[in-house]
């Protein structure tokens, strides 16, 4: 059974501008608390942030890690943009759809040969005009850290968009996120974590007796502490905290029989779909860390849905029953 609370139906006027062009709706976002059954112990609660409903392809924190982005693209007089992801990358699939709304031609450079099955990332990207290049991991690795620099320029003058929107104006984007509705009510606040840029705007943007928790959805990103700590400039992150490797499920885009039957069973009992890339890990580590009494007694928890449920139409038809 899920129990809704609305924002207040108040968009700020910082998101206005923009996302009207892409036909976003903040108004769309709520909070929603998940009753288990009384599985919940400890006076402990759990709530989803619903960002996933703004927009079917811009869902979740992709919007928010783009728009500051796009109007520096914008201001800047650019009319293509250029960034990079993986065959599954949600970042991949927004940034087509986004450009194609605000009238700018895109470039995404796609780690990895060219696969014989395109997924339904790459299929979305294309079809919102997305020029594809495939290249090696190993000259992934070198464009990506490239920046701006004359490397990048025989895919023509774009404005370059860092991975997964890292990067100073990804991290003020994500920092909104915690001004659309009043989050000050919760203890705990998680998120699934990718290239950290989001998390390292909800920990710039949460008050400082909140805990911020991110889940990585990949298996052993050792660098992923430095990347955040990088994006924040500071030495050390902050005390309030805590960076989980634990329920990455084999890896990035990877997943079990079991994640995918607890994704069935959750959304059943919720109604809220979830993806197998984060969002599914993310909450299945809450509910198993609730479960080992890792959260004190009284915590009152946010998960952030981060969106991106368009992923999971490149699971095999029948696996996903929503």
């Amino acid at each position: 059974m899920i129990l809704m609370v609305t924002g207040s139906g108040m968009k700020p006027s910082f998101l206005v501008k923009v996302i009207n062009l892409a036909h976003i709706d903040i108004n769309n976002v709520s909070i929603e608390s998940i009753e288990s059954g009384g599985k919940l112990s400890r006076d402990i609660t759990i709530s989803v942030l619903r960002l996933d409903k703004i927009h079917p392809v811009i869902s979740g924190n992709k919007w928010f890690k783009l728009k500051y982005y796009l109007q520096d693209a914008k201001a800047k007089g650019y009319n293509s943009i250029l960034t990079f992801g993986g065959a599954f990358s949600n970042h991949i699939a927004a940034t087509a759809f986004a450009a194609s709304s605000q009238q700018l031609y895109s470039t995404g450079i796609i780690r990895g040969e060219a696969p014989g099955s395109w997924s339904h990332t790459l299929l979305e990207a294309k079809a919102n005009g997305m020029q594809l290049y495939f290249v090696s991991r190993e000259e992934y690795n070198v464009l990506k850290r490239a920046g701006d620099s004359t490397m990048l320029k025989k895919f023509g003058n774009n404005y370059t968009i860092p991975e997964g929107g890292y990067g100073a104006l990804g991290m003020k984007g994500a920092a909104d996120i915690l001004k659309i509705v009043d989050t000050s009510f919760f203890t705990h606040i998680v998120c699934a974590v990718g290239t950290g840029t989001t998390i390292a705007g909800i920990i710039k943007a949460a008050l400082p007796q909140q805990h911020i928790t991110g889940i990585s959805a990949m298996k052993n990103n050792t660098g992923l502490s430095a990347e955040i700590s990088a994006l924040l400039q500071v030495d050390s992150l902050p005390a309030n905290f805590t960076l989980n490797h634990d329920y990455h499920f084999g890896g990035y885009a990877k997943y079990t029989t079991e994640l995918l039957c607890w994704m069935n069973d959750f959304f059943s009992a919720s109604r809220i779909p979830l993806d197998f890339v984060y969002t599914a890990k993310a909450m299945y580590g809450i509910m198993d860390m609730v479960a080992k009494d890792y959260f004190p007694p009284g915590s009152k928890i946010l998960m952030i849905h981060t969106g991106g449920l368009q992923g999971n139409l490149s699971t095999k038809p029948g696996l996903l029953k929503f």
